[in-house]
């Protein structure tokens, strides 16, 4: 699905834990126009529970999809219209 998406902005919190690539990725959300998909890129296990909590429960964003690779997690979060 991710070639499907218009990604507007790629943040890399590769080596960050929690709480920093929750931070990060409030902070990149805020400095991107409604409808446009931030692609964050970690290596945190943890941040696949963390970014799907910190979507559902905050308002104007959507967790679109989430990929794990090779030790890698890819989450595609969209700023609300």
């Amino acid at each position: 699905m991710s070639t499907e998406l218009d990604i507007a902005e790629t943040l890399d919190v590769k080596g960050l834990s929690c709480p920093m690539p929750i931070v990060k990725t409030k902070g990149a959300i805020d400095d991107l126009a409604p409808g446009e998909v931030l692609e964050v890129v970690a290596t945190d296990p943890g941040s696949v529970s963390d970014i799907d909590g910190w979507a559902t429960g905050t308002d104007g964003v959507t967790l679109l999809e989430q990929e794990e690779g090779d030790d890698v997690y890819t989450h595609y979060v969209r700023k609300g219209e």
